[in-house]
């Protein structure tokens, strides 16, 4: 049954019952900026210097570095990549809301988008398996759990179930309850099989792997039976909601301990996760059938708030055999992507967090954490443990099998300092023949006298963070109106019509800006003296348009109740994308004034803007005065000098009205 139109006063409902900040705040941390905004890492570009910004009382963000905005819907449809119906229905789940369909009429369970019906079956399957870790056929599944130190209300924490041996026993459960054949194919739930579709997952203890928002969308199996001849480990295929390579198992749980503590703890396993958690150590997250890759590193990077000068740590936990140093190397070559220190911790006997804590008791996990050391130095010092260090020719071989990890440390004092232990680790006891060695292998000609890392952002290239002023000269300064050129892309540089750019550093644009900036954000502070400017009171063209853009909204008098509905309002009647960009932008972005605005600072700002229409329109009466004859064009003479006489009066009015007066 194809979907129906969801009424537009449930979008309004979901829209009103989501806060902005805190569906935001699911995905990233974000921080007091001031001026009622908040502000993280933009999870749509790389950038070191955050410049997504959210303002909870208008509903909205906006990134001023690559210009994504929008509302709670758009955020939602651009981080995980839904249709709008399918962010509205995933934001009314959040908010507890019953979506109801025009077409057809509301049938429960039957109008609702594709990946709601593969959630629902997750979540169905989820309460499943964790009924059944109850049962009677589940006593070595508890007998497992009960060995590694975990017990019944430990395995509820974190969902953990049991998948029955029955080849359809899930499957027959989930059909009951509605869900096709499809569905449970399409979610990774069942395979096909020589009779019909069977459950993937048999005989097993299963984990589920829940998104940022908690929302299940995989399951992590581990094998319990010696004559299973599948994989210790099996997990959920890639889905159209799994994507194993974004995904940290447990990150749902630890992201706000995450972002209070500023420490990410990157472990192995399901049960290393869970030990850490019931140990103290709530940071804790792990991979899920993958290695730890660039994906992740963005999503720790948006929990942490990862930005230079930040004082948070990335820690990872290896074993301590051979695959564990592999582990380590493949972390290593992953961080320069943090601007925060990374560390790694090996526990001296080789056990991993939840052999720890069985063995040793819930400190001895908190101990372990405690223990780590530079990322750098463990990498270094597990290359320096390959070779015989008493020997000439062992020392040789060493330092230039660890020389090139020195030399990718990005940071050039650090850099100097970890030569200098590199020497004394060694024994040689010659600091500049290893340094010499170490930019041998740099291969490049970095200033020594840097003492900054050159971290994500560093040097910029497209793409990162800028400040807002030139990022708008991109996508703002070439318009007419909201339009785009012919081309349906974004000019650059030099306008071919003659117009000037958008100039952020020009003080006209300053205030003209800051006055449509009150209008959209605090409209009953403008009064009619805003609408009685006119769109000629502005000298960009996209100033222009969007007085313009008021005016057919009903002016300033319209937006007198609710800021928020305001903006919502002008979003929605704004011809384009581009031009709902713009107005998001003006929504967001912080007034220049420390504190609340008042109707004093709104008045002053708007006489600004007269003053300065008023003073380019006395400009070109005096040049109109200077091309005429006063003898032989007196009577248009005459009535021009009066018009300058009344701009000059009004001009006066208006500097002391600019001036707080």
């Amino acid at each position: 049954m194809v979907a129906g139109r969801i009424r537009d006063e449930d979008i309004a409902a979901v829209r009103e019952r989501s806060p902005i900040d805190e569906v935001v705040g699911e995905y990233l941390q974000l921080r007091n900026a001031g001026g009622g905004s908040l502000k993280g890492l933009c999870p749509f570009h790389e950038e070191k210097t955050p410049s997504f910004n959210v303002t909870p009382a208008r509903g909205l963000f906006y990134c001023f570095s690559c210009a994504e905005g929008g509302d709670a819907i758009k955020f939602v449809q651009k981080i995980d990549g839904l249709s709008f119906v399918e962010a509205v229905e995933r934001l009314a789940r959040r908010a507890g809301i019953e979506l109801r369909y025009e077409q057809g009429g509301y049938v429960p369970g039957q109008e609702q988008s594709q990946r709601r019906r593969l959630i629902d079956a997750h979540r169905a399957a989820a309460e499943f398996y964790a009924e059944r870790l109850r049962g009677p056929d589940a006593d070595h599944a508890r007998k497992f759990l009960n060995e590694r130190g975990f017990e019944l209300a430990d395995t509820d924490q974190f969902g953990v179930g049991y998948a029955p041996r029955a080849w359809e026993d899930l499957t027959r459960h989930l059909r009951g309850r509605g869900f096709t054949d499809t569905d449970l194919i399409a979610a990774g739930l069942a395979k096909e099989g020589q009779r019909g579709p069977r459950d993937r997952f048999r005989g097993r203890l299963m984990w589920p792997i829940r998104d940022l928002s908690g929302d299940v969308i995989a399951f992590g199996a581990r094998k319990l039976d010696p004559d299973d001849d599948g994989p210790k480990y099996l997990n959920t295929p890639e889905t159209s909601l799994f994507r194993k390579s974004t995904v940290l198992y447990g990150a749902d749980l630890a992201k706000r301990e995450i972002a209070q503590r500023r420490q990410a703890v990157i472990v192995e396993g399901y049960t290393d996760v869970m030990a850490c958690h019931l140990a103290g150590v709530p940071t804790a997250v792990a991979t899920s059938g993958t290695s730890f890759g660039e994906d992740h590193v963005k999503v720790l990077r948006r929990l942490i708030m990862d930005t230079e000068g930040s004082a948070g740590e990335v820690i990872f936990t290896f074993d301590g055999d051979a695959a564990g140093q592999r582990a380590a190397l493949r972390a290593f070559s992953l961080e320069e992507k943090f601007v925060t220190q990374t560390f790694v911790t090996v526990q001296p006997d080789g056990l991993d967090p939840c052999d720890v804590r069985l063995a040793h008791g819930d400190q001895a996990v908190r101990d372990l954490i405690a223990r780590r050391v530079p990322l750098f130095e463990f990498a270094i010092r597990g290359v320096l443990g390959h070779h015989d260090l008493n020997t000439t020719e062992g020392q040789l071989a060493a330092l230039d099998e660890a020389a090139p990890i020195v030399a990718k440390i990005k940071d050039t004092g650090l850099r100097t300092r970890y030569a200098v232990n590199l020497d004394r680790w060694l024994g040689m006891m010659d600091e500049r023949f290893v340094l010499s060695r170490i930019k041998a292998h740099s291969g490049d000609s970095r200033d020594p006298r840097r003492g900054t890392r050159d971290r994500p952002g560093g040097t910029r290239t497209p793409g990162t963070s800028r400040s807002p002023g030139r990022d708008e000269q991109d996508w703002n300064g070439h318009q007419g109106s909201f339009g785009v050129n012919g081309n349906g892309q974004r000019d650059g540089g030099k306008r071919g019509d003659g117009a000037k750019p958008y100039d952020l550093s020009d003080p006209v644009v300053v205030v003209e800006r800051e006055a449509l900036k009150l209008a959209v954000q605090r409209p009953a502070l403008c009064g009619p003296e805003f609408d009685a400017l006119g769109a000629d009171a502005f000298t960009a063209a996209v100033h222009k348009a969007t007085f313009t853009l008021i005016a057919t909204c009903g002016g300033t008098a319209a937006g007198g109740g609710s800021s928020r509905e305001w903006a919502a309002r002008l979003r929605d009647e704004a011809p384009n994308e581009r031009a709902q960009s713009f107005v998001t932008a003006l929504a967001v972005e912080t007034l220049h004034r420390e504190g609340e605005p008042d109707v004093k600072y709104a008045d002053r700002v708007l006489a600004q803007v007269a003053l300065l229409a008023v003073s380019r329109e006395i400009a070109s009466v005096k040049a109109r005065l200077q091309r005429m004859n006063p003898v032989e064009e007196q009577a248009g003479y005459n009535r021009m000098f009066g018009d300058l006489v009344g701009l000059e009066k009004r001009r006066k009015a208006l500097l002391d009205r600019a001036a707080g007066g």
